[in-house]
């Protein structure tokens, strides 16, 4: 707020409107580092402003607010650059910025399409713009400036408004192949789920022919079996009897295979052991004895018969 005030009056501490001499309001050679621009919007009738040999470093942006200006002295000032906005200002005729620091003007320089009158002299300009200005000691010649300059600022204008269409149209270009590839993708994801459906579709079917086909073959195998097992059954009746007794005499010729080989191992104890002289191995020697003399007068017998038919 302090440097606001000190902006706002004169070293001698003298009130804007003090200055303000009809449309004129002179702020030369008044030591300001800061333009008021808060004040000097108050004043709408000071259309010619004169804001030489200050210390102005910049303008701030809302100084292109000031739109009623027709005539401004900004010469003899440490300005490196105009707002980018400067262009706003399109009612100034007369521009003077006379021994500044400015390099290039801001691209809206060229909306100023009243400017009759300019002075670039004694600034480190960029070459070509330094040529285009050409000098400006006579009003002729700052005149001449002001077309050349404004054309020149026009010419550099369109050539960014054709790039930025040229930007703009590869970016439509870039969103519309970007389209067109999303909706590519997306066509061919609906298509691949289309096959995955059909192919999941067929799968079922199959198998569900295959099942049904199942269920037939059994239904007709059991309709061919129900037909046949009474054939079977009688068939396979008398088959079953010689099969039952093969299988019994067969467990009565172990059993007694059995028995005879217990014999044999008890009469071999009972004869070759001391076990001999018990009373259970002495019934069992004395039977066997009784059993050989037996098959003895039998065999005497035979041969005496066989003998008896020789005669």
């Amino acid at each position: 707020m302090a440097r606001a005030a000190a902006a706002a009056s004169t070293a001698k501490g003298v009130n804007l409107r003090d200055k303000l001499e009809g449309n004129e309001l002179d702020l030369s050679l008044s030591d300001l580092s800061e333009v008021p621009v808060k004040e000097l919007a108050a004043l709408p009738k000071a259309t010619v402003l004169d804001l030489s040999c200050n210390n102005l470093a910049a303008l701030p942006s809302d100084f292109c607010s000031l739109t009623h200006l027709v005539k401004l002295d900004l010469s003899k000032n440490q300005l490196q650059q105009l707002p980018s906005d400067f262009g706003r200002l399109v009612n100034l005729q007369h521009l003077d910025l006379l021994n500044n620091r400015l390099v290039a003007l801001p691209v809206s320089f060229a909306q100023l399409k009243n400017l009759k009158w300019l002075d670039l002299k004694d600034n480190p300009l960029d070459p070509t713009l330094a040529k285009v200005a050409g000098d400006c000691l006579d009003e002729k010649q700052c005149k001449q400036a002001a077309v050349r300059v404004l054309q020149y600022m026009k010419a550099i204008q369109s050539e960014q408004d054709r790039e930025r269409q040229r930007r703009l149209q590869v970016e439509r270009e870039l969103e519309k192949k970007r389209e067109a590839e999303q909706r590519k993708r997306e066509a061919q994801e609906r298509e691949l789920r289309r096959r995955e459906k059909a192919e999941e579709k067929e799968r079922r079917r199959r198998e569900y022919d295959a099942l049904r086909a199942v269920k037939q073959e059994l239904e007709t195998q059991r309709k061919k079996e129900s037909t046949e097992s009474p054939k079977l059954s009688s068939a396979s009746r008398p088959s079953k009897l010689p099969q039952r007794r093969r299988s019994w005499s067969q467990a009565l010729l172990r059993l007694l295979l059995m028995l005879l080989l217990c014999a044999l191992c008890t009469l071999a104890v009972c004869r070759m052991t001391e076990l001999q002289h018990q009373p259970l191995c002495v019934s069992v020697n004395t039977l066997f004895e009784d059993v050989v003399t037996a098959v003895q007068s039998h065999k005497t017998l035979q041969n005496m018969l066989h003998r008896n038919s020789q005669q």
